[in-house]
């Protein structure tokens, strides 16, 4: 089976869950996820099937939007509410202080290009392993700062010790690690306590399918396939373009071929008529193409 669909991710589950699971209702082996979820969050996974894998360096740099709350009073090894406590709740001593007023000026730090610290409890690598494993076997986690953009942060209420939010962030920044350092600019710790991916790129909630829907259909790949983004609709930078039986064998085989496309467009998503993907081919000049990525 080949396509993108996106999953409304439940609580509870790993990304790399989410993927087992569907592997069992799509019977289709080869699939991948664009951007990893936290199994407390829920929301946006996109998931590539089959040979759609083939596209996922295109997918790589797509902003991530989210809804959530961070909880003050404590912060925590993880930055979220899964993890232990690292000290004492100061809510009652510090909470009754703190104003919405208060967070919104703090949250302000928190806006365009900065350098974060990724959670210790993190899939960053160290030496080739995860930085949550050596976490969680008690030993040293050095991570670098990493360069990242937030494009939004809105505190929109503060009830007693958590306040819901709004952001927007670029690929690979962590909303944890915002959290957390928005309690130590407070001076009461904080970590994240709820948090819901509303949109991957392009992709949105609103098109999010449930793991529920998607079990009523296992099995049945015409039913799925319908389930799946239409694939003239992905990658909407590119244009789509359709070839004739010459040009798109000479593609298939890894040869340059002229397209009807006229729009200077540097890269182009070439079709047999209106939902069979042949691949990416990239602009040589004028209307001859260069294959880049080639379905099979």
């Amino acid at each position: 089976m080949n396509g993108l669909l996106v999953v409304d991710k439940p609580g509870g589950m790993t990304s790399h869950d989410v993927v087992n699971r569907l592997r069992r209702i799509t019977g289709e082996k080869s699939i991948g996820h664009l951007g990893t979820l936290d199994p407390m969050a829920t929301g946006v996974l996109p998931l590539l099937l089959g040979k759609y894998t083939r596209l996922a360096q295109y997918f790589s740099s797509a902003e991530k939007s989210y809804a959530g709350a961070i909880r003050f009073g404590f912060s925590t090894d993880t930055y979220d509410a899964e993890g232990e406590a690292a000290g004492p709740d100061l809510w009652a001593e510090k909470g009754p202080a703190l104003t919405l007023e208060q967070v919104r000026k703090a949250a302000e730090h928190f806006h365009g290009e900065m350098e974060q610290m990724p959670p210790a409890f993190s899939a960053k690598k160290i030496g080739g392993k995860p930085a949550y494993k050596l976490a969680r076997e008690g030993k040293p986690v050095e991570l670098k700062t990493a360069k990242v953009r937030i494009v939004s942060f809105e505190i929109t209420a503060l009830e007693g010790a958590e306040a819901s939010f709004s952001m927007s962030i670029s690929a690979g920044g962590y909303v944890r690690s915002v959290a957390h350092e928005l309690g130590q600019a407070l001076g009461c710790g904080a970590h994240l306590s709820r948090l819901r991916r509303t949109q991957a790129g392009v992709f949105t909630i609103d098109e999010a399918r449930t793991l529920e829907e998607l079990q009523a259909v296992a099995g049945n790949l015409e039913a799925l396939e319908q389930l799946c983004l239409h694939p003239r609709g992905l990658l909407p930078e590119m244009p789509s373009v359709s070839g004739d039986a010459q040009a798109l064998g000479r593609l298939r085989n890894g040869a340059q071929a002229n397209l009807p496309e006229f729009s200077q467009a540097s890269m182009v998503k070439v079709f047999i008529g209106q939902r069979e993907l042949v691949g990416i081919a990239k602009r040589v000049a004028g209307t001859l193409f260069q294959p880049v990525v080639v379905m099979g």
